[in-house]
């Protein structure tokens, strides 16, 4: 690897302590998606994939998103460890975000909980919030991690850094 880490400060996690393969777990963190000004998801119920090198990706439940928002495309791709993905392009009005979100309809047995949940680029939204702060998106198209003042990196997805 050739970068330095970033040390941490109290309440501060580093992307660097997060496991390969990735962990899931549960978040009671409010979580908020807005799109052409209107609130697409809201809730206290999210899940977040921690991968190393990566910030958060958080997975929204179904039901807590407004679901005539979501238009499913013909977009798959696969991951090593969560299986085969669909997506949804987003529109609000007039506006639209292809292949937006993202989901696993029969996720790998260890990631069997995301089943039913969509996650977002935030890169891709006009906000998205974790705990009222707006958060910033990873760098790079590929990747849809969510950087708030309590991850730290360097992350995945700047320049240079695709072998890491």
């Amino acid at each position: 690897m050739s970068f330095d880490r970033i040390p941490l400060q109290p309440g501060q996690e580093s992307v660097w302590d997060y496991p390969r393969p990735p962990r899931l777990e549960d978040s009671t963190k409010h979580v908020q998606i807005i799109f052409n000004t209107v609130k697409i998801a809201d809730t206290q119920r999210a899940k977040r994939v921690l991968e190393t090198s990566h910030p958060p990706v958080y997975y929204v439940p179904l039901e807590d998103i407004g679901q005539e928002y979501l238009i499913r495309t013909l977009r798959t791709t696969f991951c090593e460890w969560k299986g085969q993905a669909g997506y949804y392009t987003i529109q609000v009005g007039d506006r639209v975000a292809e292949n937006a979100g993202w989901f696993y309809s029969n996720p790998t047995p260890d990631f069997a909980a995301i089943q039913d949940y969509v996650a977002f680029y935030p890169s891709r939204m006009d906000a998205c919030y974790v705990d009222g702060e707006q958060v910033t998106a990873q760098p790079g198209d590929f990747y849809g991690g969510w950087i708030t003042r309590e991850i730290i990196g360097p992350f995945k997805g700047t320049k240079g850094s695709w072998g890491w």
